[in-house]
């Protein structure tokens, strides 16, 4: 095959080393990028295929690591149903069974004995408000199924300062989920093996880099490699909750514990409205995660509303199972929260697992889910982020490169970001972030309330459209959900804020609108480039010159060659530029003997063959640079020329091996730089590279 304008493309490809070319459909920045209006009705792009030779390439660290790289046709295969759904994107919601009734239950401890009643009081609201964020977002996933999440609901609704409140609120919660969740997972495995303490962050680093690389390697692979943790998890705490439910009912509300849990604590504080909002607000961390569904809807197979539908009822219904009946045997078992810093500290769920079947098999396997789920529930922010930022950056308002699909059609620098701010964190803090729990709640709940406010004005305008009379209807009733569920998150929002102010939320409320003004900055840049760079105007033919062509030249030799041919192929005016005293004032300098050398082997050659001779310039590099002379004379030649473009033509030598780049200098590197930064709007640069090796047949990326 011939490709037509393609010199390179003149000789057949049939030599052994030499890959075979099909053409195909041009891939673009990743599946879900389509060619533009105008590139569909002028005709279909077509590109060449590369194709590996039968030996095929050396395997590399990341093929090993991430695997082959995927097309972007393969992408409807790396989509994902509820059964990879739940472990990849419901282990945060699920793990914070395991925190959310402590969170409760470590607030009402101060009161004694008479937080024993209560817990129950304090998370059947919290599970009741859980239940219509259920309806709510499942309401949400219908209206926008594709990563229909808080930013995209309030964007589409509430405007962009809305949608940028929601955007970095989200992002903010993201990120310190991942430092929370690995570091309460590492905390619960250090206080069950206190021989670990000492490689706290070593561990949490550890873990952080296991979920980078498996969702690098793509949502389907990190869902099947967390789902057998997730599904024992959620296995082994049905079957003790379950029999521990059983026998509290079947014994008359009765319970008598195998292994006995800590005594409760003396009261330091009468029950209150102000401790029972404060236990509820702690409470509430349960529900973080539970939005990530609808975020991340675009991994989902088809049918994804159906598929998205499946994953989020199971998520809720485990979480609130969970909390229910951890609520109700807590309250029989008489268990509350003990001081984590106190000698044979065990946390909630461990106290209640051996009080039901006491610490044999069973309460090892799953303490042992337990660790891992918590550790790995950060992947919830790794399969949810990448995608809210890819809907941001679409938007201009985080750099483009978030938007762009990576080797295995994940948003791959989305993940390398969250995985650095995560790791920033656990290292700051020695891989001790329980200062960071109060803080990542309010995020949530503030999208939670935005989201929900979206969607009220979604109904609100889709009854204007079907039922100008606004009677009834099922628009209707899911509008009065949405709006219970903004009023009800909103309100649990402001007793969050309140209630852990002192705590830290105050820092939540500073960082929110630094976030916002740093997206808003990332926006006006784009405003700007596309302010600068937009031409409506049709094509300009008016300066259809050759332009004067710069070839800067070391001596005669191959590279210069190559270069003056493809010189003279494009204009008749060519300049070589050849500097001298490169290396200092001492070098000792021949540029007498490339003169003559130039007269023989160049213009002789040209008048022969009746075209223009290129002229040789011979400049001195006083500050031994090679940019400023080539600089001086661009700007000389601008004047002498003026409406003609300038173009310089920097031959190179292309180094493969790894020993290559030391014996070279990077001065044609620094020359390109110096160019681009420096030479104006008429300089055109032109690089004609030589390679000292075969060209690498096999371009990993």
């Amino acid at each position: 095959m011939r490709i037509p304008g393609d010199r390179a493309s003149e000789s057949p490809l049939t030599e052994p080393q030499r890959p075979p070319l099909r053409p195909r459909k041009r891939d673009y920045a990743g599946p879900a990028c389509m060619p533009s209006a105008g590139m569909q009705e002028g005709g279909t792009a077509l590109a060449a295929e590369w194709r590996p030779p039968p030996t095929g390439p050396p395997v590399h660290v990341l093929h090993l690591l991430l695997g082959r790289r995927l097309a972007n046709r393969e992408s409807e295969e790396r989509k994902i149903g509820a059964f990879e759904g739940v472990p990849a994107m419901g282990l945060d919601a699920i793990g914070s069974s395991a925190y959310g009734p402590e969170a409760a239950m470590a607030v009402l401890a101060v009161a004694g004995v008479a937080s024993a009643g209560w817990t129950g009081w304090v998370m059947a609201p919290v599970i009741a408000l859980l239940l219509l964020l259920f309806a709510s977002y499942w309401q949400t996933i219908r209206a926008y199924p594709g990563n229909g999440g808080a930013y995209a609901v309030t964007r589409a609704n509430l405007g962009p300062n809305a949608s940028l409140l929601a955007a970095a609120a989200l992002m903010i919660d993201y990120v310190l989920n991942v430092a929370v969740g690995i570091s309460a997972g590492v905390g619960a495995l250090v206080s069950a093996l206190p021989s670990l303490h000492p490689y706290t962050l070593p561990l949490c680093i550890g873990i952080l880099a296991l979920i980078t690389i498996a969702n690098l390697r793509g949502t389907h692979d990190a869902g099947r490699l967390f789902a057998l943790p997730t599904y024992l998890y959620i296995g082994s705490f049905a079957l003790v909750l379950g029999t521990g439910v059983y026998r509290s009912l079947g014994g008359g509300g009765t319970l008598a514990p195998v292994v006995a849990p800590a005594p409760l604590p003396p009261a330091a504080e009468a029950i209150g409205a102000w401790l029972l909002l404060r236990a509820f607000a702690s409470g509430c961390t349960a529900m973080t995660g539970i939005e990530a569904v609808s975020n991340g809807m675009g991994a989902f197979r088809e049918p994804r509303v159906a598929v998205g539908h499946r994953t989020l009822a199971t998520i809720v219904i485990v979480l609130a199972s969970f909390l229910a009946a951890t609520a109700w045997l807590a309250q029989g078992y008489h268990i509350t929260a003990m001081d984590q810093a106190q000698a044979g500290y065990r946390s909630v769920l461990a106290q209640l697992t051996g009080a039901v079947v006491g610490e044999g098999v069973l309460y090892y396997v799953t303490m042992g889910a337990l660790l891992c789920v918590l550790a790995l529930s950060a992947n919830t922010s790794f399969v949810a982020f990448p995608r809210l930022c890819r809907l941001i950056a679409d938007d201009g308002y985080l750099p483009r490169p978030f938007a762009n699909a990576g080797r295995r059609l994940v948003f791959s620098v989305g993940i390398g970001y969250l995985s650095a701010c995560a790791a920033l964190l656990l290292v700051v803090f020695g891989g001790i972030t329980d200062r960071l729990i109060p803080l990542f709640a309010i995020g949530a709940f503030a999208t939670f309330t935005l989201s929900q406010a979206g969607m009220v004005m979604h109904w609100r305008r889709v009854l204007r459209e079907r039922d100008p009379g606004g009677r009834g209807g099922m628009d209707r009733l899911h509008l009065l959900t949405n709006a219970a569920g903004m009023a009800a998150s909103a309100i649990a929002t402001v007793i969050m804020a309140v209630a852990k102010f002192s705590e830290g939320a105050w820092i939540t409320l500073l960082v929110i609108p630094a976030v916002i003004l740093l997206l808003k900055t990332i926006r006006g840049y784009y405003d700007e480039l596309d302010r600068n760079v937009r031409d409506l105007r049709p094509l300009d033919l008016s300066h259809l010159q050759p332009p004067v062509v710069l070839v800067v030249t070391e001596e005669w030799n191959r590279l210069t060659d190559k270069a003056l041919g493809l010189a003279m192929s494009i204009s008749p005016d060519i300049i070589a530029v050849h500097l001298t005293q490169l290396a200092g004032p001492d070098c000792e300098e021949k540029w007498s003997e490339l003169r003559a050398q130039w007269r023989r082997d160049v213009e002789a050659p040209a008048r022969a063959a009746g075209r223009a001779t290129p002229q040789l310039h011979v400049l001195t590099a006083q500050y031994r640079t090679i940019h400023e002379p080539v600089l001086a004379l661009v700007q000389e030649l601008e004047r002498n020329h003026p409406g003609r473009r300038i173009a310089v033509l920097v031959p190179e030598l292309v180094r493969q091996r790894w020993y290559q780049p030391l014996m070279h200098s990077r001065r044609t590197r620094h020359l390109r730089a110096m160019l681009l930064k420096h030479g104006g709007p008429r300089l055109m640069l032109i690089s004609s590279p030589w390679h000292l090796d075969p060209p690498d047949p096999a371009p990993d990326e």
